[in-house]
């Protein structure tokens, strides 16, 4: 039986779904080749997702394509429990409720797998690492597609130690993917988090960024068009030099902590703010995440540390350290996802129409174990599909000029 908060809630749930299907035109493309062709049909899917309007599109679309599927949440407090509604009434199986502790979080994992499934979509690698702890499960398992840098980095690290046994495709690294959602999801929907939890003024702050992969460009650009003072900290000195020559600060961690206001990590690492940071900050100090974990930022460090703490207004709460208040949101979760909504359907529009067609991929081809991407191809066709979309047409090359490109002697 599914797991939700209430199934009154369905009417809300659905006029959601629908708003954020207005956005996504590409993928609803795809679930209307599907419902003709129905590439999925006889095939289970468990999914670990962020259980959203967005996400809600995409069950749609894979049930469309014949599909019978699983989901839990992949982070607890970024359920929407009326769009967890909605899917149960349309016939998927959801284990999701907003706020949800360790232990249902991973009760909800373990009742996706009730389904024997044929593929697994996941938003973290926590579904994937557990179907690898059941050899009989494992055995069933076609392939999956996984979401999120973290995830990939986790399932690279896998298959470097010959662990994973099936093949996933790596839908983060897909252009259409990266470039736009990490991008451009993220810088707008963690500051949309932070101005809601906070309700502060951007312009004149010191706006820390930890990690200038393609979230942290974006959360760094959104940042500077606010009118604040972008600081990027790295341990990779391309991403760095990069970062120099955008026009930010770089420097390290514990030199930003001593003149940082608000502190964004995005980086899929562990601790990247720790206790020793925290003793440097500044009074009202304002820390946020919005890696995939919980551990960027050593919450559990700061709870140590801290002589006293209180919830100050939903999602912002104060901890007092050294008789100065550090202000931490969402308690150390995805800010975007927990304080606002997570990243607009227009940019999830792209990366869940590469997620649509990597469980068609993975049928139409002989993978071996481990982690791939999509072809190029496929990132081509979305784009494309998203330019139409929009309106927007482009050129294409002339007979001559295409000649001209593929020659070595003109």
């Amino acid at each position: 039986m599914p797991r939700i908060k209430d199934p009154s809630l369905s009417n809300e749930g659905k006029l959601k779904t629908e708003w954020a299907a207005s956005e996504m035109q590409t993928l609803i493309k795809i679930k209307e080749r599907f419902e003709k062709e129905k590439p999925l049909q006889g095939k289970n899917i468990a999914c670990c997702m962020h259980v959203t309007s967005e996400t809600a599109n995409l069950m749609l679309t894979l049930k469309a394509a014949g599909a019978k599927i699983a989901l839990a949440a992949s982070n607890p407090l970024t359920t929407q429990d009326n769009v967890a509604a909605y899917l149960v009434s349309e016939g998927i199986d959801v284990y999701a409720i907003k706020g949800d502790d360790v232990s249902n979080y991973e009760n909800n994992l373990k009742a996706t797998l009730e389904i024997r499934p044929h593929m697994v979509m996941d938003d973290g690698g926590d579904l994937t690492v557990m179907i690898h702890k059941d050899a009989e499960l494992l055995s069933n398992v076609i392939g999956g597609a996984e979401e999120t840098t973290t995830g990939v980095i986790r399932l690279e690290n896998m298959a470097k130690d010959g662990k994973l046994k099936y093949p996933v495709v790596a839908v983060n690294d897909s252009l259409t993917k990266q470039m736009f959602d990490n991008r451009y999801g993220t810088g707008q929907s963690t500051i949309d988090g932070i101005l809601r939890a906070t309700n502060i003024l951007i312009a004149g702050k010191n706006f820390v960024v930890g990690g200038y992969g393609w979230c942290g460009k974006g959360v760094s650009l959104r940042a500077k068009g606010l009118g604040a003072s972008v600081i990027v900290t790295e341990v990779d000195p391309v991403k760095a030099l990069e970062a120099v020559m955008e026009g930010f600060r770089v420097m390290p961690m514990n030199e930003a902590a001593k003149v940082g206001d608000i502190f964004v990590t995005v980086t899929g690492g562990k601790h990247i703010i720790n206790t020793n940071h925290m003793k440097l900050m500044k009074d009202k100090a304002i820390l946020a995440n919005s890696g995939h974990f919980d551990i960027e930022i050593d919450v559990e460090g700061l709870r140590k540390i801290a002589s006293s703490s209180r919830d100050v207004r939903t999602h912002l709460k104060e901890y007092i350290v050294d008789r100065k208040k550090i202000y931490l949101l969402a308690e150390g979760r995805l800010v975007n996802s927990s304080a606002a909504e997570g990243h607009p359907a227009a940019v999830m529009d792209m990366s869940f129409a590469d997620q649509a067609l990597a469980c068609e991929y993975i049928l139409n081809n002989e993978l071996s174990a481990g982690v791939h991407r999509l072809p190029e191809s496929v990132d081509r066709d979305v784009a494309a599909a998203k330019l139409e979309s929009m309106g927007i047409r482009i050129d294409k090359l002339s007979e001559t000029q295409t000649d001209y490109a593929n020659s070595w002697s003109e």
